[in-house]
């Protein structure tokens, strides 16, 4: 294949997500099967010519394995003792290696060029859905379990190999292999030794297929077993520390023994049908191959057949035997592939609730202005979160939202983000509504730190530098320093290269939090978001913290979510929000004058932190 055609392949790549979402509408809607094969259909078009270089290896490859029987027939009958001349035998000998040779070789060619095409496919299909799982809302993932759209997503990359490797590299070439063999038979021998081949072979994949589709729900079941205990392991283990606060390692045992119990069920009847499946394979071979040899060993008897027919007849049945025990096999594991395939190309046909429209525009991000418009919203149609929410924060404003739990003011977050689109209302930054921007310039625009923050199994260094993947070390270590966790960071054993463990539970609440802080401040965006950015820390870090955020919002379009009153006293304005509703708004002094929720709020958080500060700290 020339050089410019891979180029040309590899060009395309980018579009395959696009290609196989369209191609979901295309498929047959009634048969999964011929709809997952629709749609692995792009990944292939585009080696077509390396296919059809493997189906021209494996014509070669099957037309020498033929040769082979036929001149070792032919040395049989030379070997007559009435023939003088060695030379003849000698030659045939030749033939028989040279074929031998063929065959062996450009069935290694065969496997080089498939091994191109389907490890290509298989990388491609697996970054298109990871890409696609990353474009859909975060109501999908909320909803999805992780472990099982994990192992849906593993077993799906490995079908696609699995299905390309025994449909084109082997029922391809049995196919041709049986007409040749059949094609010779009935050419150069009586017809009854092809009709019975045929009818034998006709039998034999009768029955494979009958069984092999009966036993096809027992391998849905356990597969359905093996993701729900998958799912369930990986739950389990990511909430280790709620297990241990409630003695719980037996109960999470028990279910996942009930998830294994079930896959086992499905695993021993999978077991018990396809012995059955290979018992009736073999008794249709036996019978098959026996009453060919009887009928061929009384041709040789009356004399009509020679014995080097005989040989041939008995090699040709034997290299037919061969890829005819393995039929069965082969269309078992093809119709797991295409259970998998189904399985993971039906993501596709999941479809985000929030995406770009087909003209979205590029945010500009000068003096950003943000403006919530008679904003409603809920998570669920029966249940209203926000009820006409109005509001604007200027360019270089900082405005906090604070209110009891439950009242709606992370929701508003979510919202700048485009995590959910609004139930009606509008938010537009610059005069421009959310909807009508690309996702991407909207969310490259915004820095937040979260209230819960996740952070991934690598190290500090990592995390932060996450914030600006092409930042130099120089600005991460600054951007630490900032967010005061770098002598914290210098003083463990690795430094920067110290791993966070599984969901950052290697560290602290606060020092996620500021690994946090620090990773927004690495990206330097023109918004900022602090969601209760500074819960998580002790009275005196979390001055030290806020004397930072401050600087760092100066300049900048900032929304915060507070629960802490005292971290937002400097704030441009102040939104007091209660059941979805703003029902206070101003400047700190002002609130406190007005003496309603506000003043209630601060007043109590007084109260409370004059306690805690008069309880003596215990070791």
């Amino acid at each position: 294949m020339s050089q410019n055609s891979d180029t040309t392949a590899q060009s395309a790549a980018p579009l395959a997500s696009t290609q196989v979402a369209a191609n979901t509408e295309n498929a047959p809607a009634g048969n999964p099967n011929r709809r997952a094969v629709a749609m692995l259909f792009p990944y292939l078009a585009r080696y077509r010519w390396r296919v059809v270089l493997i189906i021209i290896s494996l014509s070669i490859a099957k037309l020498a394995n033929l040769g082979i029987p036929i001149s070792f027939k032919h040395i049989i009958d030379a070997l007559d003792p009435k023939v003088a001349a060695i030379t003849v035998p000698a030659a045939l000998v030749l033939a028989y290696g040279i074929l031998r040779l063929s065959a062996s070789l450009f069935n290694e060619l065969r496997g080089l060029l498939f091994a191109a095409v389907s490890t290509r496919a298989r990388r491609e299909a697996a970054l298109n859905t990871f890409k696609h799982l990353h474009q859909l809302s975060l109501k999908f993932h909320l909803e999805r379990k992780t472990g099982g759209l994990s192992r849906a997503i593993e077993r799906g990359t490995r079908a696609i190999e699995d299905f390309l490797y025994y449909s084109t590299v082997s029922i391809i070439p049995i196919v041709l292999e049986v007409s040749l063999a059949l094609g010779w038979l009935l050419w150069f021998y009586p017809a009854k030794f092809a009709v019975l081949t045929m009818s034998t072979l006709v039998l034999y994949v009768g029955v494979s297929l009958k069984i092999t589709d009966w036993r096809t729900r027992f391998y849905r079941e356990g597969n359905e077993a093996d993701q729900s205990a998958n799912a369930l392991a990986v739950d389990s283990l990511l909430n280790f520390e709620t297990v241990k606060y409630f003695n719980n390692e037996a109960f999470e045992a028990q279910r996942f023994d009930e998830a294994l119990a079930q896959h086992e069920r499905s695993a021993r009847k999978s077991w018990l049908s396809l012995t059955a499946l290979n018992s009736a394979q073999a008794s249709v071979i036996a019978l098959g191959l026996t009453v060919l040899m009887w009928m061929a060993a009384g041709e040789v008897a009356t004399g009509t057949m020679s014995l080097g027919d005989l040989v041939l007849v008995n090699t040709l049945l034997l290299q037919l035997y061969a890829p005819l025990s393995f039929l069965g096999m082969m269309y078992r594991n093809i119709k797991q592939a295409l259970t998998d395939m189904e399985q993971m190309f039906a993501l596709f046909d999941v479809r985000g609730e929030v995406a770009d429209r087909e003209q979205a525009s590029e945010l500009a991000v000068n003096s950003p202005t943000i403006r919530f418009e008679a904003v409603h919203f809920g998570y669920d149609p029966r249940r209203s979160i926000l009820k006409g929410i109005t509001f604007t924060v200027a360019p270089g404003q900082t405005v906090a939202v604070v209110g009891h739990s439950g009242a709606g003011k992370s929701t508003l977050a979510r919202l700048l983000f485009r995590f959910y689109d609004v139930d009606s209302g509008h938010i537009r930054i610059n005069g421009e509504d959310l909807r009508d921007l690309s996702q991407y310039s909207l969310r490259q625009a915004i820095g937040i730190v979260p209230q819960d923050t996740v952070l991934f199994n690598q190290s500090i260094y990592y995390n932060i530098a996450y914030g600006n993947p092409n930042a130099s070390r120089e600005a991460v270590i600054e951007a630490a320093k900032a967010a005061q966790i770098h002598d914290f960071i210098e003083a463990l054993p690795d430094g920067y290269e110290s791993t966070v463990g599984e969901r950052g539970l290697k560290l602290s609440g606060g020092e996620k939090q500021r690994v946090a802080i620090a990773r927004a401040i690495l990206k330097a965006p023109p918004i900022l978001v602090f969601d209760e950015a500074t819960s998580a820390l002790d009275s005196a870090t979390e001055r030290a913290i806020q004397a930072q955020l401050d600087r760092i919002a100066k300049g900048r379009t900032t929304l915060v979510v507070a629960h802490r009153l005292s971290t937002v006293v400097a704030a441009d304005q102040i939104l007091v929000m209660k059941a979805g509703l703003i029902v206070e708004s101003g400047k700190h002094e002002q609130l406190l004058a007005l003496g309603g929720e506000y003043a209630q709020m601060w007043a109590l958080q007084q109260r409370e932190r004059a306690q805690s500060e008069a309880i003596p700290a215990e070791d």
